[in-house]
Protein backbone atom coordinates (compact mmCIF):
# COMPACT_ATOMS: atom_id res chain seq x y z
CA UNK A 1 0.00 0.00 0.00
CA UNK A 2 1.64 3.66 -0.91
CA UNK A 3 1.84 5.90 1.43
CA UNK A 4 0.10 8.85 0.49
CA UNK A 5 -3.19 8.87 1.97
CA UNK A 6 -5.36 9.19 -0.67
CA UNK A 7 -3.69 5.72 -2.08
CA UNK A 8 -4.03 4.39 1.29
CA UNK A 9 -8.17 4.67 0.87
CA UNK A 10 -7.90 4.50 -2.93
CA UNK A 11 -10.03 7.77 -3.59
CA UNK A 12 -8.52 10.62 -5.63
CA UNK A 13 -7.53 14.06 -3.82
CA UNK A 14 -10.76 15.91 -4.80
CA UNK A 15 -12.98 12.97 -3.40
CA UNK A 16 -15.97 14.05 -0.96
CA UNK A 17 -15.54 13.38 2.98
CA UNK A 18 -18.48 10.88 2.20
CA UNK A 19 -16.66 9.31 -0.24
CA UNK A 20 -13.13 8.96 1.90
CA UNK A 21 -15.69 7.94 4.66
CA UNK A 22 -17.39 5.01 2.89
CA UNK A 23 -13.79 3.74 1.43
CA UNK A 24 -12.60 4.02 4.71
CA UNK A 25 -15.32 1.62 5.89
CA UNK A 26 -13.93 -0.94 3.11
CA UNK A 27 -11.19 -0.79 3.50
CA UNK A 28 -10.87 -1.16 7.17
CA UNK A 29 -13.21 -4.23 6.87
CA UNK A 30 -10.99 -5.68 4.25
CA UNK A 31 -7.97 -5.72 6.86
CA UNK A 32 -8.58 -5.32 10.08
CA UNK A 33 -6.28 -7.23 12.14
CA UNK A 34 -9.24 -9.58 14.12
CA UNK A 35 -10.47 -10.88 10.49
CA UNK A 36 -7.87 -10.09 7.59
CA UNK A 37 -5.19 -13.18 7.02
CA UNK A 38 -3.05 -10.66 5.25
CA UNK A 39 0.29 -11.12 7.40
CA UNK A 40 0.71 -7.05 7.44
CA UNK A 41 -2.79 -6.03 8.10
CA UNK A 42 -1.88 -4.58 11.45
CA UNK A 43 0.32 -2.23 9.86
CA UNK A 44 -2.22 -1.25 6.83
CA UNK A 45 -5.17 -1.15 9.57
CA UNK A 46 -3.54 1.42 11.14
CA UNK A 47 -2.27 3.23 8.27
CA UNK A 48 -5.74 3.37 6.62
CA UNK A 49 -7.13 4.66 9.86
CA UNK A 50 -4.30 7.67 9.83
CA UNK A 51 -5.25 8.83 6.85
CA UNK A 52 -8.86 8.69 7.53
CA UNK A 53 -8.40 10.83 10.36
CA UNK A 54 -6.44 13.12 8.13
CA UNK A 55 -8.76 13.48 5.21
CA UNK A 56 -12.01 13.84 7.59
CA UNK A 57 -10.33 16.67 8.91
CA UNK A 58 -11.18 19.88 7.12
CA UNK A 59 -8.40 22.17 8.39
CA UNK A 60 -5.61 18.90 8.45
CA UNK A 61 -6.55 17.57 5.16
CA UNK A 62 -6.12 21.51 4.11
CA UNK A 63 -2.44 21.46 5.51
CA UNK A 64 -1.57 18.09 4.15
CA UNK A 65 -2.69 19.17 0.78
CA UNK A 66 -1.11 22.28 0.93
CA UNK A 67 2.20 20.53 1.78
CA UNK A 68 2.03 17.14 0.64
CA UNK A 69 2.74 14.09 2.29
CA UNK A 70 6.22 13.60 2.83
CA UNK A 71 7.11 17.16 4.62
CA UNK A 72 3.52 16.60 6.44
CA UNK A 73 5.08 13.70 8.09
CA UNK A 74 8.28 15.38 8.39
CA UNK A 75 6.93 18.14 10.33
CA UNK A 76 4.47 15.81 12.54
CA UNK A 77 7.01 13.53 13.37
CA UNK A 78 9.33 17.10 14.93
CA UNK A 79 6.20 17.84 17.08
CA UNK A 80 4.69 20.34 14.67
CA UNK A 81 7.53 22.97 16.05
CA UNK A 82 9.06 23.30 12.73
CA UNK A 83 9.41 26.75 11.24
CA UNK A 84 8.82 28.68 14.06
CA UNK A 85 10.89 31.57 14.68
CA UNK A 86 11.86 31.57 11.42
CA UNK A 87 14.75 28.93 12.13
CA UNK A 88 17.38 30.38 9.67
CA UNK A 89 19.13 29.38 6.53
CA UNK A 90 16.31 28.67 4.44
CA UNK A 91 13.93 31.51 5.08
CA UNK A 92 12.53 30.11 8.13
CA UNK A 93 11.01 26.73 6.86
CA UNK A 94 13.51 23.58 8.28
CA UNK A 95 12.33 21.41 5.08
CA UNK A 96 13.45 23.63 2.61
CA UNK A 97 10.42 25.71 1.60
CA UNK A 98 11.02 28.90 0.39
CA UNK A 99 9.57 31.12 3.71
CA UNK A 100 6.78 33.07 3.60
CA UNK A 101 6.36 32.77 -0.29
CA UNK A 102 3.28 30.57 -1.35
CA UNK A 103 3.13 28.86 2.21
CA UNK A 104 1.52 31.69 4.31
CA UNK A 105 3.63 32.31 6.69
CA UNK A 106 5.73 28.98 6.96
CA UNK A 107 4.57 25.66 8.62
CA UNK A 108 4.43 27.46 11.87
CA UNK A 109 1.63 29.27 10.89
CA UNK A 110 -0.27 26.60 9.06
CA UNK A 111 0.35 24.39 11.95
CA UNK A 112 -1.36 27.16 14.31
CA UNK A 113 -3.73 27.16 12.28
CA UNK A 114 -4.68 23.48 11.82
CA UNK A 115 -4.33 22.45 15.57
CA UNK A 116 -5.42 25.40 17.01
CA UNK A 117 -2.26 27.37 17.76
CA UNK A 118 0.11 26.66 20.23
CA UNK A 119 3.03 24.59 18.31
CA UNK A 120 6.45 24.61 20.03
CA UNK A 121 4.36 26.56 22.83
CA UNK A 122 5.14 24.05 25.75
CA UNK A 123 1.35 22.46 24.69
CA UNK A 124 2.60 18.25 25.27
CA UNK A 125 1.04 15.83 23.18
CA UNK A 126 -0.81 13.01 24.86
CA UNK A 127 0.53 9.89 24.63
CA UNK A 128 -1.70 6.85 24.31
CA UNK A 129 -1.23 3.96 26.92
CA UNK A 130 1.33 1.04 26.16
CA UNK A 131 -0.70 -1.93 24.08
CA UNK A 132 -1.30 -5.01 26.61
CA UNK A 133 -1.37 -9.28 25.29
CA UNK A 134 -2.57 -12.24 26.93
CA UNK A 135 -3.17 -15.72 25.22
CA UNK A 136 -6.46 -17.60 25.37
CA UNK A 137 -7.00 -21.20 24.70
CA UNK A 138 -10.16 -22.29 22.67
CA UNK A 139 -11.47 -25.80 21.42
CA UNK A 140 -11.67 -26.51 17.73
CA UNK A 141 -15.85 -26.77 18.22
CA UNK A 142 -15.87 -22.86 19.85
CA UNK A 143 -13.75 -21.60 16.85
CA UNK A 144 -16.32 -23.39 14.44
CA UNK A 145 -19.07 -21.67 15.92
CA UNK A 146 -17.73 -18.53 17.23
CA UNK A 147 -17.99 -18.22 20.88
CA UNK A 148 -17.71 -15.08 23.72
CA UNK A 149 -15.21 -15.84 26.39
CA UNK A 150 -14.56 -14.30 29.18
CA UNK A 151 -10.91 -14.52 31.02
CA UNK A 152 -8.95 -12.35 33.61
CA UNK A 153 -6.25 -10.49 33.56
CA UNK A 154 -3.65 -8.45 35.82
CA UNK A 155 -3.03 -5.21 34.19
CA UNK A 156 -2.19 -1.46 35.40
CA UNK A 157 -5.03 0.66 36.25
CA UNK A 158 -5.02 4.21 38.06
CA UNK A 159 -4.67 4.57 41.65
CA UNK A 160 -8.05 5.31 43.15
CA UNK A 161 -5.69 7.11 46.00
CA UNK A 162 -4.24 9.70 44.09
CA UNK A 163 -6.80 9.74 40.65
CA UNK A 164 -3.67 8.74 38.71
CA UNK A 165 -1.66 11.86 39.55
CA UNK A 166 0.98 10.42 41.50
CA UNK A 167 1.41 12.47 44.52
CA UNK A 168 -1.64 13.38 47.28
CA UNK A 169 -3.85 15.80 46.65
CA UNK A 170 -2.21 18.15 49.27
CA UNK A 171 1.01 17.73 48.27
CA UNK A 172 3.19 20.76 48.09
CA UNK A 173 3.89 21.61 44.48
CA UNK A 174 6.33 24.28 42.22
CA UNK A 175 7.77 24.84 39.48
CA UNK A 176 10.32 22.28 37.84
CA UNK A 177 13.52 24.11 37.40
CA UNK A 178 14.36 22.14 34.69
CA UNK A 179 12.28 23.02 32.08
CA UNK A 180 10.72 26.18 34.01
CA UNK A 181 7.10 24.59 33.75
CA UNK A 182 7.38 23.57 30.28
CA UNK A 183 6.87 20.10 30.67
CA UNK A 184 9.42 19.92 27.65
CA UNK A 185 12.99 20.72 26.49
CA UNK A 186 13.87 21.83 23.10
CA UNK A 187 17.26 21.37 21.53
CA UNK A 188 18.04 23.23 17.76
CA UNK A 189 20.29 20.90 15.50
CA UNK A 190 21.44 22.08 12.15
CA UNK A 191 20.85 20.03 9.28
CA UNK A 192 21.48 19.98 5.74
CA UNK A 193 17.94 21.51 5.36
CA UNK A 194 18.17 24.06 7.89
CA UNK A 195 17.57 24.39 11.47
CA UNK A 196 15.46 21.69 13.16
CA UNK A 197 13.81 22.43 16.43
CA UNK A 198 13.21 19.01 18.45
CA UNK A 199 10.92 19.00 21.68
CA UNK A 200 11.29 16.20 24.35
CA UNK A 201 9.79 15.41 27.55
CA UNK A 202 11.35 17.19 30.71
CA UNK A 203 12.90 13.90 32.36
CA UNK A 204 13.24 15.42 36.10
CA UNK A 205 9.17 16.23 35.77
CA UNK A 206 8.40 13.69 33.19
CA UNK A 207 6.67 15.95 31.20
CA UNK A 208 3.94 17.71 34.25
CA UNK A 209 6.03 21.16 34.71
CA UNK A 210 5.52 20.59 38.40
CA UNK A 211 7.79 18.92 41.23
CA UNK A 212 5.71 17.96 44.15
CA UNK A 213 6.51 17.30 47.93
CA UNK A 214 5.45 14.11 48.14
CA UNK A 215 4.71 11.25 46.14
CA UNK A 216 1.40 8.56 46.83
CA UNK A 217 2.04 5.92 49.14
CA UNK A 218 -0.10 3.47 47.37
CA UNK A 219 1.27 3.70 43.87
CA UNK A 220 4.74 4.92 44.75
CA UNK A 221 4.33 7.68 42.86
CA UNK A 222 3.98 6.02 39.66
CA UNK A 223 -0.07 6.58 38.91
CA UNK A 224 -1.39 3.51 38.65
CA UNK A 225 -1.70 0.32 41.05
CA UNK A 226 -2.02 -3.21 39.34
CA UNK A 227 -5.35 -5.44 38.98
CA UNK A 228 -6.61 -8.30 37.87
CA UNK A 229 -9.98 -7.58 35.76
CA UNK A 230 -12.38 -9.75 34.08
CA UNK A 231 -12.82 -9.04 30.45
CA UNK A 232 -15.46 -10.66 27.74
CA UNK A 233 -14.42 -11.20 24.16
CA UNK A 234 -15.93 -12.44 20.93
CA UNK A 235 -14.28 -14.75 19.15
CA UNK A 236 -15.76 -14.80 15.60
CA UNK A 237 -16.08 -17.66 14.13
CA UNK A 238 -13.47 -19.60 12.15
CA UNK A 239 -10.66 -17.85 13.66
CA UNK A 240 -7.12 -19.85 12.93
CA UNK A 241 -4.82 -21.02 15.85
CA UNK A 242 -2.06 -18.21 16.21
CA UNK A 243 -4.58 -15.18 14.99
CA UNK A 244 -4.83 -11.95 17.47
CA UNK A 245 -7.57 -10.50 18.35
CA UNK A 246 -7.30 -6.87 19.35
CA UNK A 247 -9.53 -5.01 22.76
CA UNK A 248 -9.19 -1.37 21.87
CA UNK A 249 -8.72 0.92 24.95
CA UNK A 250 -8.65 -2.19 27.24
CA UNK A 251 -4.33 -1.77 28.09
CA UNK A 252 -2.34 0.20 30.24
CA UNK A 253 -3.77 3.49 30.80
CA UNK A 254 -1.86 6.79 29.18
CA UNK A 255 0.81 8.19 31.47
CA UNK A 256 -0.21 11.56 30.97
CA UNK A 257 -4.04 11.68 30.61
CA UNK A 258 -4.28 10.24 27.18
CA UNK A 259 -6.11 7.39 25.98
CA UNK A 260 -5.93 3.54 26.95
CA UNK A 261 -3.50 1.39 24.89
CA UNK A 262 -4.87 -1.62 23.15
CA UNK A 263 -5.07 -5.34 24.77
CA UNK A 264 -3.73 -7.81 22.05
CA UNK A 265 -5.08 -11.37 22.64
CA UNK A 266 -2.85 -13.94 21.03
CA UNK A 267 -5.58 -17.28 20.13
CA UNK A 268 -4.46 -21.13 20.13
CA UNK A 269 -6.91 -23.74 19.37
CA UNK A 270 -6.61 -27.32 21.16
CA UNK A 271 -5.83 -30.07 19.07
CA UNK A 272 -8.98 -32.38 18.43
CA UNK A 273 -9.23 -36.05 18.97
CA UNK A 274 -11.08 -36.63 15.36
CA UNK A 275 -10.30 -33.79 13.04
CA UNK A 276 -7.01 -32.48 11.80
CA UNK A 277 -7.38 -28.54 10.71
CA UNK A 278 -5.50 -27.37 7.27
CA UNK A 279 -6.46 -23.96 7.14
CA UNK A 280 -10.06 -23.61 6.62
CA UNK A 281 -10.25 -27.60 5.50
CA UNK A 282 -10.74 -30.30 8.13
CA UNK A 283 -9.47 -33.78 7.72
CA UNK A 284 -10.65 -36.72 9.34
CA UNK A 285 -9.71 -40.81 9.05
CA UNK A 286 -12.65 -43.17 8.45
CA UNK A 287 -12.43 -46.81 9.44
CA UNK A 288 -13.97 -49.16 6.91
CA UNK A 289 -14.15 -53.22 6.44
CA UNK A 290 -13.44 -55.35 3.95
CA UNK A 291 -16.76 -56.15 2.24
CA UNK A 292 -17.43 -52.61 2.10
CA UNK A 293 -14.54 -51.51 0.50
CA UNK A 294 -15.13 -54.12 -1.80
CA UNK A 295 -18.72 -53.71 -2.47
CA UNK A 296 -19.21 -50.28 -1.76
CA UNK A 297 -21.09 -48.65 1.21
CA UNK A 298 -23.65 -45.75 2.71
CA UNK A 299 -21.78 -44.52 5.45
CA UNK A 300 -21.66 -41.01 7.81
CA UNK A 301 -18.81 -39.27 9.30
CA UNK A 302 -18.76 -36.56 12.26
CA UNK A 303 -18.64 -32.94 11.34
CA UNK A 304 -18.26 -30.20 13.38
CA UNK A 305 -22.12 -29.44 12.23
CA UNK A 306 -23.62 -32.99 12.94
CA UNK A 307 -22.96 -36.00 11.06
CA UNK A 308 -22.83 -36.20 7.15
CA UNK A 309 -23.70 -38.93 4.78
CA UNK A 310 -21.23 -40.22 1.79
CA UNK A 311 -21.08 -42.82 -0.71
CA UNK A 312 -18.10 -45.21 -0.74
CA UNK A 313 -17.89 -46.63 -4.11
CA UNK A 314 -17.32 -50.31 -4.79
CA UNK A 315 -13.64 -51.22 -4.97
CA UNK A 316 -12.40 -48.46 -2.70
CA UNK A 317 -8.64 -48.81 -1.80
CA UNK A 318 -7.46 -48.55 1.87
CA UNK A 319 -6.25 -44.82 1.86
CA UNK A 320 -8.24 -43.19 -1.03
CA UNK A 321 -9.83 -39.89 0.49
CA UNK A 322 -13.19 -38.24 -0.29
CA UNK A 323 -13.60 -34.58 -0.50
CA UNK A 324 -16.73 -33.12 1.26
CA UNK A 325 -17.81 -30.04 0.04
CA UNK A 326 -18.63 -27.22 2.48
CA UNK A 327 -17.83 -29.31 5.60
CA UNK A 328 -15.00 -27.94 6.79
CA UNK A 329 -14.57 -24.61 8.84
CA UNK A 330 -16.21 -21.27 8.19
CA UNK A 331 -13.91 -19.05 6.50
CA UNK A 332 -13.56 -15.37 8.18
CA UNK A 333 -16.09 -12.30 6.94
CA UNK A 334 -18.54 -15.22 6.24
CA UNK A 335 -17.21 -16.33 2.61
CA UNK A 336 -18.58 -19.80 2.89
CA UNK A 337 -16.78 -22.97 4.57
CA UNK A 338 -13.97 -25.11 4.02
CA UNK A 339 -14.16 -28.55 3.05
CA UNK A 340 -13.64 -32.01 4.91
CA UNK A 341 -11.06 -34.68 3.92
CA UNK A 342 -12.43 -38.07 4.70
CA UNK A 343 -9.54 -40.65 4.10
CA UNK A 344 -10.50 -44.36 4.43
CA UNK A 345 -8.68 -47.05 6.05
CA UNK A 346 -9.25 -50.43 5.51
CA UNK A 347 -9.70 -52.15 8.81
CA UNK A 348 -8.19 -55.77 9.62
CA UNK A 349 -10.38 -57.96 12.33
CA UNK A 350 -8.41 -59.36 14.75
CA UNK A 351 -10.53 -62.73 15.14
CA UNK A 352 -12.64 -64.24 12.92
CA UNK A 353 -15.62 -66.99 13.90
CA UNK A 354 -15.50 -70.06 12.18
CA UNK A 355 -17.80 -69.27 9.74
CA UNK A 356 -16.09 -66.04 8.50
CA UNK A 357 -13.02 -67.81 8.15
CA UNK A 358 -14.44 -70.61 6.18
CA UNK A 359 -16.42 -68.13 4.01
CA UNK A 360 -13.11 -66.16 3.34
CA UNK A 361 -11.15 -68.86 2.68
CA UNK A 362 -13.03 -69.76 -0.19
CA UNK A 363 -13.26 -66.75 -1.90
CA UNK A 364 -9.26 -66.43 -1.25
CA UNK A 365 -9.23 -70.07 -2.91
CA UNK A 366 -11.32 -69.26 -5.66
CA UNK A 367 -9.22 -66.11 -6.43
CA UNK A 368 -6.49 -68.39 -6.99
CA UNK A 369 -4.78 -68.01 -3.64
CA UNK A 370 -2.97 -70.96 -2.04
CA UNK A 371 -3.42 -70.49 1.74
CA UNK A 372 -2.01 -72.12 4.89
CA UNK A 373 -4.09 -73.83 7.57
CA UNK A 374 -3.00 -71.60 10.39
CA UNK A 375 -3.17 -68.42 8.06
CA UNK A 376 -6.99 -66.67 6.99
CA UNK A 377 -7.45 -64.30 4.13
CA UNK A 378 -7.34 -61.34 6.19
CA UNK A 379 -4.05 -61.86 7.46
CA UNK A 380 -2.89 -62.05 3.65
CA UNK A 381 -4.37 -58.45 3.24
CA UNK A 382 -3.38 -56.99 6.67
CA UNK A 383 0.80 -58.30 5.38
CA UNK A 384 -0.25 -56.38 1.78
CA UNK A 385 -1.16 -52.96 3.49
Amino acid sequence: MSEDFYDVLGVSPDASTEEIKKAYREKATEYHPDVSDDPDAEEKFKKIQKAKKVLTDEQKRKAYDRMGHDRYEQAEKHGFDAGEGGAGGMGGDPFGGMGGGGMGGGLGDIFEQVFGGGAGRGRRRQRKGQDLRTELEIDLEEAFEGVEKQFTIERPEACDACNGEGHPPDADSRTCPECQGRGQKRQVQQTPLGRVQQTTTCRRCEGEGTIYSETCSECRGEGYVRNETTLTVEVPAGIQDGQTLRMEREGAPSPDGGPKGDLLIDVSIREHEQFEREGDDLRYRLPISFPQATFGDTVEVPTLDGAAEFEIPAGTQSGETFRLEGKGMPRLRGRGQGDLYVQVQVVTPESLNEEQREALEAFAEAGGDEIEVNEGFFEKIKRAF
